[in-house]
């Protein structure tokens, strides 16, 4: 039986993301730069800028329209707040998906990833019809764990030196959601 994740009433939603939220998205990376460092690849000056934003959100459409990833913006009412993606999505035998997210510091806490997170599953499971997602945090980020547990995730393994973050190589816990688990 799947996991229901609890969350505070958040008026949360989750939309494709479009050209024009490069605006919404360039005010919040640059609002969060300091917040999200810890939890991000090191990123160029191109990044927090509109334009940066801008050619990040037709790449990822371009790889959308392929089929390979499935690129979110979460909403608060209608202000964009953060991002969540289905990325690597295999198709064949595997049928599976790495989910990924962040979310803006001033409306942490307040389960808006955890609504988000559970919405992500539901399209995966449902609409694309996957077999797995996985995700991985640093094994420092509790409440990124917090996150998936509440949605069902499991901890299946750990890896070490798994991503440059934060400009250097870091472990990873890693967790897997089955659809029929």
């Amino acid at each position: 039986m799947p996991v229901r994740p609890v969350w505070h009433d958040a008026p949360v939603r989750i939309r494709l993301v479009q050209p024009s939220d490069a605006p919404a998205l360039a005010r919040l990376v640059i609002d969060n730069r300091d917040f999200l460092a810890p939890w991000e690849p090191v990123r160029g000056e191109e990044y927090f800028t509109e334009a940066g934003q801008s050619a990040g959100i037709e790449e990822s459409l371009v790889r959308h329209a392929a089929g390979l990833v499935v690129p979110y913006v979460i909403l608060d009412d209608e202000a964009v707040v953060g991002r969540i993606n289905l990325n690597n999505i295999v198709r064949g035998a595997f049928q599976s998906a790495s989910v990924g997210y962040w979310l803006s510091e001033h409306v942490g806490g307040r389960g808006y990833v955890t609504q988000a997170v559970a919405e992500v599953v539901d399209r995966a499971f449902s609409d694309l019809g996957l077999h797995r997602l996985e995700a991985g945090t640093i094994p420092d980020n509790v409440r990124s764990q917090a996150v998936l547990t509440r949605n069902g995730f499991e901890q299946f393994g750990y890896a070490p030196r798994y991503l440059s973050i934060a400009g250097r190589w870091q472990d990873h816990l890693l967790f897997q959601r089955l659809a029929d688990g």
